[in-house]
């Protein structure tokens, strides 16, 4: 048969029915591929996307996003100083104002709540209207720009941008709206320097965020599209015109969102802007103030140093504005008006500290730290470097007759036991070799005296003895009980304890006296109120208190000290011109270093003390020749500081009298031991009278209060010495139907009257210490 050729295939085999494209059309995808490929991508990229945010980190916020400075406040909120380079001050959102709140939301975002982290639509049209001309725009969330702020730069480039949307989802998915919302408001930036909305709050309105009110709130929107150029103490009028229109923008969004009703917007007018305030540094007492708080919280573990260098915290001390000034305007017109560093080198080495406290609470209202901070960075209220001389004898008085101590002889110490208070006298019961031996203040010799004319003349032989006849040890565990640091420097058990060559502070020996006059119940001076960092409370230790000596131990040391101001013959009574009843003991010290005054009454503690150090190296010097005067005594300018401040300080007081003791009652927790009364006793036998002596015979009279007393320029005459008893040994008593004459104190008058224009506290010159005896202090008045 014939081969006959093959059948081609049909077309519909090879091609499924459709014709073969050819040309031009072969480049054109049809659309069920255009389709996959479509899909494809966008699962591939929302697969990139998901990976993406899933991924990326949320960096640390940088450094200038999270400083801060800390703010220090007096007791009634008013500010005191701040610290740190970063003025701001972070809050949670419930101590920012919900207006405020809403007027940011009106400003920047008024879909906050209702959309997500970023916003495409407003994406594209900023992106359009940056496009076409129409100038740059933001179309940033609140979200991007917290996310701005705290963690990337202000550089406009699209890597950034990117950066920008990739943290603002992530942390949209991590942090509530809310911490977002706070978080954005404490990292602002609203001009004056001020970062958050706190700052800015004090900074335009010295008001806290917390009370912003709608008008104010909008304001404070309206500064975050241009700070400079809409501040209205400072803008120029075209600025104030664009701020004004800003503002009402914001207010007309605070009501389209129902933030705000209409009448109440309408009747809204353009807040007043307080003039830019300097920023309050450490000048003047504040630096003091601020370093002593610091000390006060690092000491109580309250705050570390580390943690205050970060900021963010708001400091309330117990400082009251008005005694603050009083005490410094006290200070200035008793004693730096007086300085002439230029006509007296020597008013160059003059430093003064002063505290004052409530005897109640134990809440530290004044402090004098020095004539100024950024000067003498040494704080004269808390340094312990000088000795605090007799101001220290009422700790020895308390120890004794806490104790139920008792003379050499056995008999039970009272405010009425005769003490033998010749210069120079030893101690009778040391074991020192030779016996300590300290002279009084001038060389003066005093002869047979009551513990009371002890206390008012501030005998040191008789103190030392007293000390000596209580123990030396419980002396010192009296002192830290009653207050002092345990740690205190030269706080031994040494025969010259008593006469005060422990160097306690200012504030120290403030919660001494304090204690005292809260009836011996245990005062330890505080300094600060309250705590909070970014809005939250820090907890405040509780207050140290507790039984430092028993009631009646405290009315009598305080009746006592009243002797001091009220005997026209007492180291104090320049302080009777306070018109009051007071309590307080005047200390010199040694070289006549220090000089000091603490008193009180019952309403209120001041300690004041003056310092000679050195200008320059800081060395312990001489206060001698002061203001052109002799020697400094702490019943001249101290005590004048302290009368001229408590008098500004209770100014409008009720006049209040001190709780008197039991009469003829021991001591609480005092050992009992037999009643005085005539008989063989010793040269520490009581007196046979309770009567207080008005002064020594021959006592200096009282001069104008403006000007210090004129004291012997030559040692006065030795009376004879009275012979030292052995221990054990007694004498006869003097005859009991006459009293005990008073001792004449042989100071005799000046040679001419003082010269109110130059004042002087002229004395003789300090003795030398007795060989192989402890250091004796040379000055108690």
């Amino acid at each position: 048969m014939p081969r006959t050729a093959s059948r081609p295939l049909p077309r519909r085999v090879l091609h499924s029915g459709r014709p073969h494209r050819q040309g031009w059309r072969r480049l054109v995808p049809t659309w069920r591929f255009a389709l996959f490929s479509t899909f494809a991508a966008l699962l591939l990229g929302t697969g990139l996307f998901a990976l993406g945010v899933a991924l990326v980190k949320v960096p640390d916020a940088h450094a200038a996003a999270t400083a801060q400075r800390n703010t220090w406040l007096y007791r009634d909120g008013t500010v005191l100083a701040q610290t740190g380079q970063t003025n701001r001050q972070s809050v949670s959102l419930d101590q920012v104002s919900t207006d405020a709140q809403h007027a940011v939301l009106a400003a920047e975002d008024r879909g906050f709540y209702r959309e997500g982290a970023v916003n495409p639509a407003a994406l594209l049209r900023a992106g359009w209207n940056t496009a076409t001309g129409k100038g740059a725009q933001g179309g940033s969330t609140i979200t991007q720009q917290y996310v701005k702020n705290a963690y990337l730069t202000q550089q406009q480039t699209i890597s950034r941008k990117v950066q920008e949307i990739f943290i603002a989802l992530k942390v949209d998915a991590t942090l509530s709206k809310q911490e977002i919302l706070a978080n954005y408001l404490n990292t602002t930036y609203y001009g004056r320097g001020a970062y958050g909305i706190q700052a800015a709050a004090q900074a335009y309105f010295g008001v806290d965020a917390a009370t912003l009110d709608p008008a104010q709130g909008a304001y404070l929107a309206t500064l975050l599209n241009a700070p400079s150029a809409y501040d209205l103490s400072t803008a120029t009028e075209a600025g104030k015109r664009a701020a004004t229109a800003r503002w009402n923008y914001v207010l007309d969004g605070m009501v389209k969102e129902n933030w705000l009703a209409a009448a109440d917007r309408a009747a809204l007018t353009l807040p007043t802007v307080r003039a830019p305030q300097p920023a309050l540094g450490l000048a003047g007492q504040a630096g003091y103030l601020v370093d002593a708080a610091k000390d006060y919280l690092v000491a109580h573990q309250l705050v570390d140093e580390a943690a205050l260098a970060k900021g963010g915290y708001r400091i309330t001390l117990s400082i009251d504005p008005a005694r603050q000034a009083d005490l410094q305007r006290s200070v200035q017109r008793q004693l730096t008006d007086k300085l002439d560093p230029n006509q007296r080198p020597g008013d160059a080495d003059i430093q003064a500290g002063a505290v004052s406290v409530d005897p109640k609470s134990g809440a530290v209202l004044a402090l004098y730290g020095g004539d100024d901070y950024t000067e003498h960075f040494v704080d004269n209220a808390t340094r312990r470097d000088y000795q605090a001389g007799s101001t220290f004898k009422p700790i020895a008085l308390a120890a004794a007759l806490e104790s139920g101590a008792r003379t050499q002889d056995g008999q039970a110490i009272t405010p009425d036991t005769v003490y033998d208070g010749a210069n120079r006298r030893p101690v009778q019961g040391g074991s020192a070799k030779p016996p300590y031996a300290p002279p009084n203040e001038g060389e003066r010799e005093y002869g047979r005296i009551t513990l009371r004319q002890a206390t008012d003349w501030s005998v040191n032989t008789a103190f030392a003895q007293l000390a000596q006849d209580t123990g030396l040890e419980k002396v010192k565990q009296t002192a830290i009980a009653l207050g002092l640091p345990a740690d205190t420097n030269e706080l031994d058990p040494v025969p010259s304890l008593p006469l005060g060559v422990s160097m306690p502070s200012v504030l120290d020996m403030a919660g001494v006296y304090a204690t005292l006059d809260n009836d011996g119940q245990r005062i330890t001076p505080w300094l600060v109120e309250s705590v909070k960092l970014n809005g939250t409370d820090v907890p405040l230790p509780p207050k140290r208190s507790g039984r430092a000596v028993g009631e009646q131990t405290a009315r009598q040391v305080t009746e006592m000290l009243q002797g001091v101001i009220a005997d026209d013959g007492g180291t104090g009574w320049r302080a009777q011109d306070l018109g009051r009843p007071a309590a307080g003991k005047t200390g010199t010290t040694d070289g006549n270093r220090s000089a000091w005054f603490v008193g009180y009454t019952p309403e209120l503690v001041t300690s004041v003390a003056m310092f000679g150090e050195q200008a320059g190296t800081g060395q312990q010097v001489t206060l001698s020749g002061t203001a052109g005067g002799g020697r400094v005594n702490g019943g001249g300018y101290p005590a004048r500081i302290w009368t001229d401040y408590m008098t500004a300080a209770l100014d409008g007081k009720a006049v209040r009298a001190f709780t008197p003791p039991s009469a003829g009652a021991p001591a609480e927790d005092a050992a009992a031991g037999p009643s005085t009364g005539p008989g063989a006793a010793g040269p520490h036998s009581p007196a046979p009278t309770h009567r207080r002596p008005t002064a020594p015979p021959h006592a200096p009279s009282r001069v104008p209060s403006h000007g210090p007393s004129t004291a012997p320029t030559a040692p006065p005459t030795a009376a004879p010495p009275v012979p030292s008893p052995s221990p054990g040994t007694t004498h006869p008593a003097p005859p009991t139907p006459t009293p005990p004459t008073t001792p004449a104190r042989p100071t005799p008058p000046p040679s001419q009257p003082p010269s109110p224009e130059a004042p002087t506290e002229t004395g003789p010159p300090a003795p030398a210490r007795p060989s192989g005896s402890p250091p004796a202090l040379v000055g108690a008045a």
